[in-house]
């Protein structure tokens, strides 16, 4: 297997264990440098390894369905590999207050569905960063957190 080969099938398993249907934590002492940046807009960017759980844990906490999936090959390139995806999730659960726009109340009942694009860097066989571009506007425009404006007729 070449660098690149090994830099997605590390991407593949952290997008299943990690940000996939479950969650299972001990990917990213596995997977994840101690110092990772975790990095998107909806959120405070993350760094470290137990700043990553927490994050991860409050997310899934408060959307206990929440699920990201592939839409597309990953392409990789030296220590990068990008990926396209899209996901979502049902808020049912506690109170939310980790986007940068506001806080969720308790179980809303609210769904988003977005995507978006994400570059992970991978050295030795660990995510040392991954930054994201999703489409924030469409998750809090479904949470309810900003609205649209209304267009004149």
């Amino acid at each position: 297997m070449t660098s690149q080969e090994d830099n997605k099938a590390v991407v593949v398993r952290w997008f299943t264990d990690f940000w996939g249907e479950t969650c299972d934590l001990s990917v990213v002492d596995d997977i994840a440098a101690p110092d990772m940046l975790l990095k998107y807009s909806l959120h405070e960017p993350r760094r470290g390894r137990d700043d990553i759980k927490a994050f991860m844990t409050d997310f899934r906490a408060a959307f206990p369905d929440l699920n990201f999936w592939a839409t597309a090959d990953l392409i990789a390139e030296g220590d990068y590999v990008v990926g396209q995806w899209e996901g979502g999730g049902t808020h049912t659960g506690p109170a939310f207050s980790d986007f940068l726009v506001g806080s969720l109340p308790a179980a809303t009942g609210r769904t988003m569905r977005f995507t978006g694009t994400t570059v992970l860097k991978v050295v030795d066989g660990r995510i040392v960063e991954e930054i994201g571009l999703d489409d924030g506007v469409a998750a809090l425009t479904q949470l309810g957190l900003i609205k649209t404006a209304d267009r004149a007729a």
